[in-house]
């Protein structure tokens, strides 16, 4: 997945992470599906910054790697 590609599946997690919460009373799936994005999210940013800065770096930016939820989650923002 290059940058476009990931740009893309941002743009289209925001956009649907926005339909989302315009409403006020959210179902458990509504909100199951809000966590879920935001952690896909989490993950397609993470993936991009490493892609830059291997770039950066005159490193391969495709031997970059989605990380798991568990560690992207944990980040300090």
């Amino acid at each position: 997945m290059d940058e476009h590609d990931i740009m893309s599946r941002i743009n289209a997690l925001v956009e649907e992470e926005h339909k989302l919460r315009e409403g006020t009373d959210h179902t458990d799936d509504e909100r199951t599906r809000m966590s879920k994005i935001e952690a896909d999210l989490d993950q397609c940013w993470d993936l991009l910054r490493q892609r830059r800065a291997k770039r950066q770096y005159d490193e391969n930016p495709d031997e970059a790697a989605v990380r798991p939820e568990s560690t992207v989650e944990s980040y300090l923002q």
